[in-house]
Formats: C-alpha cells, structure tokens, sequence
C-alpha cells in the first residue's frame, strides 16, 4: 500500500493521537495548586489519618485559593470522582469516612447519607 493511501494515513493519524496517554487528572493529583500532599494519603487505611493529613496540607498551604476547608474537601472529592469505577466499594467507604472526619475536625456538622 502506497504511503499516500487512505489505510495509512489513518494508521499514521491513530497512532499520532494515542501519543498523550499521560492523564491530567493524575497531574493534579500530584502537583495540585491548591495543596501539597503527603505522599500516599489516598492509601492510607485510617479516615482520620487521611483527614488529618489533608487538613494539615490545607492549613499549611500557602498556594490554595479557598478556606482550608473547602480546599482539603475539594482535594478528597477530586480524587474519588477521578478514580470512578476503578475504586473499590472498602476504598471508598474508607474515602466517604475521611469526609465525615474532615468534617469533624473542622467542627462542620455531619452530612446525612
């Protein structure tokens, strides 16, 4: 098949647009504006010592454009959206407590589920 033909300039278009796989989500994740995490956080067993370590981040932060609150919130919401079907129903249980510890450590009232 001559190079000019149909078959492989698309061949040479597919491949061409594949190239980006990184995901920007993972990018945010890592070197988010707002907060600088502790490595891991999202792994940790322990909701409160998730909350913690976000709060910490949050109040430490000298970059995040809102209240330490909003931003340590955002930050653990952005990461459970982002990691969709791929977390486990135990992972996001322990993620939906670290809400309600962050809440706690900021004296915010509880949400109902």
């Amino acid at each position: 098949m001559p190079a000019g033909t149909t078959a492989a300039r698309a061949r040479r278009n597919k491949t061409a647009r594949a190239a980006p796989a990184k995901k920007w989500s993972g990018r945010v994740t890592r070197e988010s504006d707002a907060l600088t995490l502790e490595s891991g956080v999202f792994s940790m067993r322990s909701p409160l010592r998730i909350a913690r370590s976000l709060k910490n981040s949050a109040e430490h932060s000298r970059r995040r454009k809102a209240g330490p609150f909003q931003s340590a919130m955002s930050m653990l919401n952005f990461f459970i959206n982002r990691a969709g079907r791929k977390l486990s129903p135990a992972r996001k249980r322990i993620l939906e407590q670290a809400k309600d510890s962050l809440r706690a450590l900021y004296g915010r009232p509880a949400r109902n589920h």
